[in-house]
């Protein structure tokens, strides 16, 4: 069974500042949280018939190790490669809603499509070994590429996805990326997920929530909290909508509450992403 590196986030392009600014801009935010653990999975359908999570639901965030299935959330969030349809309909009977990773804006060497992406649309190292940032402008490319492995989260039942590295044009990628072309690719890899009756997450690229919180049905966010960057995730609260939310290196005394005002969905992860989690 393929085993995948360890994952660690990728460097922040954002300016750290201190935490104690954000509790200081949070204090007057108003909301309950909600555990959302009913077996609709924290949320009902949106306008177009899909499943969207509502704000404060509970999740589970797994990509390494074996899975944990018994782990009191509404919500799990697991590699699509990895687990089958067996390992879905599992989840759906425990009145779980199944979230798909895959990631769409940079080259794995250790997926078994690896070989289907050209050379040409391969740039620079994005921080985790064997993985490239994407030529996201080659949509002529890259379209149906995204799309055979979105046909493959849907084929093996899940809801949602959650496509990682959408925001390469804030990094190092090797080619002259723009807001623009970040846009258009973004909105490109949601319209798929919907076509394919799947909601999907906006993965960080903070700086483009305004424009793009009506083509998503939820966000993922890391480390917001020890970036002073989580009010910048209200729209998609405002709407109705999840956030799904990490911190790796804070106490969960340093985040929760402020968390728990924005009605985010929070956790303490380990960097590998394992099983091991805390709630706020």
């Amino acid at each position: 069974m393929y085993i995948p590196p360890l994952r660690v986030p990728a460097r922040r392009t954002a300016r750290p500042v201190l935490f104690a600014v954000l509790l200081l801009l949070l204090a007057g935010c108003a909301g309950r949280p909600d555990g959302g653990d009913g077996a609709d999975g924290g949320g009902g359908p949106s306008a177009g018939g899909r499943w969207r999570p509502r704000p404060g639901t509970s999740w589970q965030w797994q990509l390494s190790g074996r899975l944990d299935t018994s782990v009191e959330a509404a919500v799990y969030d697991i590699d699509g490669f990895d687990h089958s349809r067996a390992t879905v309909a599992r989840l759906h009977r425990a009145g779980r809603k199944v979230i798909c990773y895959v990631s769409t804006g940079a080259w794995e060497d250790f997926r078994p499509d690896a070989g289907k992406f050209p050379k040409a649309v391969l740039g620079g190292g994005n921080g985790w070994k064997g993985e490239r940032w994407l030529d996201i402008r080659r949509t002529e490319v890259l379209e149906p590429l995204v799309a055979d492995r979105l046909d493959m989260c849907r084929d093996k039942g899940f809801d949602a996805v959650e496509p990682d590295n959408m925001d390469g044009y804030r990094n190092r990628t090797g080619f002259p990326l723009t807001a623009a072309d970040q846009l258009r690719y973004n909105r490109l890899v949601a319209r798929l997920a919907h076509e394919r009756g799947m909601s999907v997450g906006l993965k960080n690229d903070l700086d483009q929530i305004p424009e793009l919180v009506g083509d998503f049905d939820f966000a993922v966010d890391e480390q917001c909290a020890q970036y002073g960057e989580c009010a910048r995730l209200k729209p998609f609260v405002a709407a109705g909508k999840a956030v799904f939310h990490v911190e790796y290196e804070l106490r969960t005394d340093d985040f929760c509450p402020a968390s728990r005002r924005l009605r985010l969905s929070s956790l303490l992860k380990k960097y590998d992403l394992g099983a091991w989690r805390r709630a706020c």
